[in-house]
């Protein structure tokens, strides 16, 4: 007989087995990843660990700006060993909590990140934060270059009275809600009301409209949270105002997300036509993305009067206005003109109805370490090129210091945007190194976790296997653990 046929044959015996073995349930399989040892970290950590000479670097945040980052340190720096240190125990920041639910092709980039976190000279440490477990001088003697890459956690403020009062929330708190931000599960946002007035036209803005607006079994297969999907199953929200202070070509939203919002099923865009005065004639001067974009709006306002819409929801831009007041269920705008792309409040002021705010006019960044030369006016850390500058106020540059993303620029651009910016300030510390700009020839320890209660890599796996799943009983891609005691039970830290 021929060794193939006998490998045939076994082939066959082992199909056979494995027909005759029981599928594990769900239950079986969450008890499965909990059970599951985290040996593999540890051994992981001995080898970096034993590995010289290593230049050591330590990056602040395990966002798109800390992974494209790392991908950039190991792809040019044969010697030297990347830790991520992270203040939540699981990773990707801003595209886990900030990328619509329904966007889950932007979320694709977790895969190349993944990539690189399981490269062998990387570590990564969850459950660490900047300022309370590990100060900044602490990893500072502990690895040869520090980059902080903790992106942006606060808001801009309006500025108005009654701003505080619990129909005011920020678009930030409310997009932490419904992606299960550790924490915002108890926001509770009030969506009895008719009207909702956001305050902004971003594409976070726009995000947040379109949730509102969303026919719920489209969300329904989504990792949009439980709590929020039952929430929005109550909410009597049937307009959604899109409220900027400037005009139609300034608009900060994307061709792509109008586009999403035009397609929204039972839901009519109604634009004014009075705020596209003049605009037409401009369009052949516009560059391409804004002449594009800019069409779209046109031709949708032109098609409005042509079609008769029984949908039941709206969805409202207006332009020229300005906040001026807040009230129990309305907002007072000042109208707006144009003078040189600013835009000037008049004495004309509108009243729009608005039992829910949302505020999305921009992040800023808080500073988690004393030592962190931190300009609060702006909300950024003080840099050039990705180098921070001294505490003393001084332009010049603390040497070993870097940051990059929203922590360093401010919030601005899309992901790509913070790929290129992240690979600059990479590649500023390569050639730093490269130049003796940094002192590499003295050995430094690395992070070193003590008793304090940190999730691997490893670790992290075991959250993630949990929640893909939990997702699936629910037909939905992931159910989001949102509190953090649990996603370190399930960690097993």
């Amino acid at each position: 007989m021929c060794p193939f046929t006998i490998t045939r044959r076994k082939r066959k015996q082992t199909k056979d087995k494995r027909r005759k073995r029981k599928v594990p349930d769900m239950t079986s399989n969450l008890l499965n990843i909990c059970r599951r040892g985290l040996h593999t970290s540890s051994v992981r950590q001995q080898i970096i660990q034993s590995t010289t000479p290593t230049k050591r670097i330590c990056i602040v945040g395990a966002g798109p700006a800390g992974f494209y980052a790392a991908q950039y340190l190991l792809k040019n720096l044969s010697d030297c060993v990347v830790d991520i240190v992270e203040k939540l125990p699981v990773p990707f920041g801003l595209v886990r909590f900030g990328v619509a639910p329904d966007h889950p092709e932007v979320k694709n980039v977790i895969n190349t990140f993944t990539k690189t976190a399981e490269h062998p000279r990387l570590r990564f440490f969850g459950n660490v934060a900047l300022g309370t477990d590990v100060s900044l001088q602490e990893l500072r003697n502990q690895y040869h270059a520090v980059l902080l890459t903790y992106g942006s956690d606060q808001d801009r403020e309006l500025q108005l009275e009654n701003e505080q009062q619990s129909h005011v929330i920020s678009a930030r708190k409310f997009v932490a809600w419904y992606n299960g931000l550790p924490g915002a599960e108890n926001l509770e946002p009030d969506l009895s009301g008719r009207d909702v007035t956001i305050v902004g036209q971003g594409n976070v803005a726009v995000d947040v409209a379109r949730m509102l607006l969303s026919p719920l079994d489209a969300l329904r297969s989504t990792d949009t949270t439980e709590y929020a999907l039952e929430a929005l199953s109550r909410s009597q929200v049937e307009r959604v105002h899109l409220v900027g202070r400037r005009g139609p070509l300034q608009a900060a939203f994307t061709i792509k997300e109008l586009r999403e919002m035009l397609k929204l099923p039972n839901v009519q865009t109604r634009w004014r036509s009075d705020d596209f005065s003049g605009i037409a004639n401009q369009v052949e001067q516009l560059p391409r993305p804004r002449k594009r974009l800019t069409e779209l709006m046109l031709k949708s306002l032109n098609d409005q009067e042509k079609l008769s819409s029984s949908a039941s929801k709206q969805f409202l831009p207006i332009f020229l206005r300005a906040p001026k007041s807040i009230t129990e269920c309305e907002m007072e705008f000042s109208v707006t003109e144009l003078q040189q792309d600013a835009a000037v409040p008049t004495a004309a002021i509108e009243r729009l109805p608005a039992n829910l705010i949302l505020r999305s006019i921009g992040y800023k960044s808080s500073c988690a370490d004393a030592d962190i030369s931190f300009d609060a006016r702006r909300g950024h850390v003080r840099n050039r090129e990705g180098r921070v500058l001294k505490v003393d106020a001084s332009d010049s540059v603390d040497a070993g210091l870097y940051v990059a993303g929203w922590l360093g620029t401010g919030p601005t651009g899309v992901i790509l945007t913070t790929m290129s910016g992240a690979f600059a300030v990479a590649k500023n510390i390569c050639e730093d190194m490269a130049t003796n700009a940094l002192e590499t020839s003295t050995s430094k320890p690395g992070f070193e976790a003590d008793d304090k209660r940190v999730v691997t890599w490893d670790g992290w796996r075991r959250i993630n296997d949990f929640e893909i799943e939990t997702g699936k009983a629910k037909g939905k891609p992931r159910e989001k653990i949102v509190s953090i005691a649990e996603m370190l039970r399930v960690a097993g830290v």
